[in-house]
């Protein structure tokens, strides 16, 4: 007989598999632009929350890598082309086709912000992130 338990005898045990990081935008660098999206689409209901997302934006964008610098880029000019559509649509309401330019305008803000998003659960640079358009 052998002085060895049969325990060492055994072959060894795999390792389980690696779990992969959690896909929360929350709990890593794509934190600051994820808030900043969600600060743009609760500018409708508080409006100062745009100006604070800019605020994010502008602050940030300098130290951040170059795909998320892209998201940055992306945000601010939403931010501006949006003011911008706003102020125009307030002009208009005057000739009372203000309503539809307003309307369409936050189709437009709504529709960036769904973009952005989608590009940064990806985690994919925004493709051209000074288009008008998307």
């Amino acid at each position: 007989m052998s002085d060895v338990p049969p325990s060492e005898h055994a072959p060894p045990q795999p390792s389980p598999p690696a779990i992969p990081p959690p896909n929360n935008p929350l709990s890593d660098d794509r934190q600051m632009p994820m808030i900043v999206y969600i600060a743009y689409l609760a500018a409708f209901a508080f409006p100062p929350l745009s100006i604070a997302g800019l605020v994010l934006a502008y602050v940030n964008r300098d130290t951040a890598p170059d795909w998320l610098r892209s998201h940055y880029t992306f945000q601010i000019h939403t931010f501006w082309i949006g003011l911008v559509f706003m102020c125009i649509s307030f002009v208009l309401l005057f000739v009372l086709i203000g309503f539809l330019a307003a309307f369409a305008t936050m189709a437009w803000w709504v529709v960036r912000c769904a973009l952005g998003i989608n590009r940064l659960m990806l985690r994919e640079a925004y493709p051209n992130p000074t288009s008008w358009i998307t």
